[in-house]
């Protein structure tokens, strides 16, 4: 009795069905609001009798010809009906799905049915399937579309997905207004320039968990539909925005390599100075962020977790580098050193952390071209060292007019203080040299007692190039006493750089030695004037003549002013030049001078200086331009 109760219940539903449903859709809404109604009113059961009756939607009256052709509709159609109704009419709305939960929820179930309805038509035996299955797959394609939409937009703004004010992150700036410099440089002058950092150990948290949640359900439909790609490539747009503001709060500017190379290196050199913290800011801390968010949002979709932060990161990441090879490609001059060591060691500093970072297929290529750029700029810092060389092979030698006074020279000078500042880095020279050879430095003689690395040999080869051109420019000076006072002066310049430094580590005991040697060997020549002025004071077999007392007044007297005008720079080095000089000379005046008086004949009008006038005369010598 059950049973035909059951069964006159649902006659009388599918004659009313029947009766109303004048087409396919409106049949499948009644056929719901039933089986809503009753449980004993299932979609099966009200299918099955209405298929076994020959039933169906479309107009009343029963058993024409028509119905009777009419082909039984398919669990598959009817399912896949349903969700067409159920997506279509969340797809249409112009409001953001994500800004109702339980709109949501409901999409994204109706996205996994619709999934598992393709798989099961797809397993199902071919026969009439492929209809629905076109149906199918355009209907997901559209919720795909739709699901891009909602992605991007989660990632843009992800309060509600509504608008919102651009986010400052930890490590950027500051909710203060105070936190913030603006470059007039900078072609957007209202983006704020972030205060340098220089603790790197913080994370950015660009989105909030709430909205990671629901992009990582997003990205899981979007990969099992087959639309992986296409969500990481969502990804990577939708966070550019954020990546390119990040990079131009740091005052950077993108600048091809041509600008780089015509570029004054005042302005070249503030850009260096902005890239260094740049550099590490977005290596340390913005690529390490994304890198964290890509692992959240995509967690257990390999691999377009890999694609999207490689997609994300490569644009910041090459701006940077782009600019770092411009500069090494660009001019050598020597001024330019230390500001590429700079960012040398930033990059190689970087690169064991970016093993981590960049561990996977698609990444990996990113951490090789930070390698490549650091080792084209270590390249640079070679070409540097050659171009000091050459700078100093071109100094010009035959001048005009030589150094005043056989004083130091400029480019004395400039090569040892140079020299030495730069061995303030001498492990990274160290470093940068040993990754190649260096035209004659790797074919010339090597002293076995010299330090033999690479930057030893290298900075022996500069001072070996930079005492030849000294060499050559004594010889422009008339007086070989000169020439000498020229020689001592750079000689022991050189040697003072050299002591309690780098540089001394580098050249060695040895050539100190040398140096000192040299040095000596010119004090020795320049007392060779002296030595002419002290013969005409020997008392020889012709015994002790007046007027040889009369030449060696002229040659005192000329000889001291004109020493006077000659310069010995160093203090030290001027007081024991003159204490030799009176050492030699006052003596053999007071033998001769003696010896003189006790000649009966011999009248005063030759003594012209007494012994104290003389050592006055020499007290005097080497103060340049300081005259009496």
């Amino acid at each position: 009795m059950a049973e035909n109760g059951e069964d006159k219940l649902i006659a009388t539903v599918q004659h009313i069905i029947k009766t109303l449903g004048s087409t396919d859709s409106m049949t499948e809404d009644i056929l719901k609001v039933f089986s809503n109604y009753d449980g004993r009113l299932s979609l099966d059961k009200l299918h099955g009798k209405r298929d076994a009756a020959g039933g169906g939607g479309g107009g009343g009256g029963g058993g024409s010809s028509e119905e009777q052709q009419h082909v039984p509709i398919t669990s598959f159609e009817r399912t896949l009906r349903t969700l067409d109704r159920q997506v279509t009419q969340v797809i249409n709305q112009e409001r953001l799905i994500w800004s109702e939960s339980e709109a949501a929820e409901g999409f994204l179930e109706a996205v996994d049915d619709l999934i598992a309805t393709i798989k099961d038509l797809e397993a199902a035996p071919h026969g009439n399937n492929q209809p629905l299955l076109d149906r199918a797959d355009d209907l997901l394609q559209r919720c795909m579309f739709r699901l891009e939409r909602e992605f991007k937009s989660l990632i843009e703004r992800p309060d509600d997905a509504a608008p919102a004010a651009p986010s400052r992150p930890t490590g950027f700036d500051s909710d203060e207004s105070d936190e913030y410099e603006y470059d007039e440089d900078i072609e957007d002058a209202r983006i704020p320039i972030a205060r340098p950092v220089t603790d790197y150990d913080v994370v950015i948290d660009a989105l909030p968990p709430g909205s990671v949640s629901d992009l990582h359900k997003i990205a899981r439909r979007m990969v099992a539909a087959g639309f992986g790609r296409e969500c990481a490539e969502t990804y990577v747009v939708a966070r550019k925005g954020f990546l390119e503001e990040s990079v131009a709060r740091l005052g950077l500017r993108p600048r091809t390599a041509e600008e780089v190379k015509s570029a004054p290196w005042d302005e070249l050199e503030l850009d260096i100075a902005r890239w260094i913290p740049a550099f590490n800011m977005v290596f340390k801390i913005l690529i390490p962020s994304e890198r964290r968010l890509c692992d959240r949002l995509f967690d257990g979709l390999l691999p377009y977790g890999d694609m999207a932060f490689a997609g994300a990161s490569r644009p910041p990441a090459l701006q940077l580098l782009s600019f770092a090879d411009a500069v090494a490609a660009a001019s050598r001059t020597p001024e330019r050193l230390f500001r590429v060591v700079d960012m040398y060691e930033s990059a190689r500093d970087l690169l064991p952390e970016l093993e981590t970072i960049f561990s996977d297929e698609y990444s990996c290529a990113l951490r090789n071209e930070v390698a490549t750029v650091c080792s084209a700029v270590g390249s640079s810092i070679k070409g540097i060292f050659m171009e000091l060389e050459n700078l100093i092979r071109r100094d010009p030698v035959r001048v005009s007019v030589p150094v005043h006074g056989g004083g130091l020279h400029p480019i004395t000078r400039y090569v040892m203080n140079y020299l030495r500042a730069a061995c303030g880095s001498r492990q990274t020279l160290e470093e940068v040299m040993e990754g190649g050879e260096f035209g004659p430095m790797s074919v010339g003689p090597v002293d076995p007692d010299r330090p033999t690395s690479s930057l030893a040999i290298h900075i022996a080869w500069i001072m070996d190039v930079l005492q030849k051109n000294l060499d050559a420019k004594s010889e422009v000076y008339r007086e070989p006493a000169l020439s000498c006072v020229f020689l001592m002066n750079n000689g022991k310049y050189i040697l003072q750089k050299v002591k309690d430094s780098e540089l001394g580590v580098l050249l060695g005991e040895e050539w100190s030695k040398q140096m000192n040697s040299k040095v000596r060997r010119w004090t020795r020549e320049y007392h060779r004037v002296w030595a002419k002025i002290i013969s005409v004071l020997q008392i020889n077999d012709g015994g002790v003549r007046p007027e040889k007392l009369r030449v060696f007044n002229n040659y005192l007297e000329e000889n001291c002013k004109t020493q006077a005008e000659w310069l010995i720079a160093d203090e030290q080095m001027r007081l024991d030049l003159r204490m030799s000089i009176m050492d030699s000379v006052v003596p053999a005046y007071r033998t001769f001078l003696s010896r003189l008086k006790a000649i009966s004949d011999c009248r005063d009008v030759y003594v012209k200086f007494t012994p104290e006038d003389v050592e006055a005369w020499i007290g005097e010598l080497f103060q340049g331009t300081e005259k009496r």
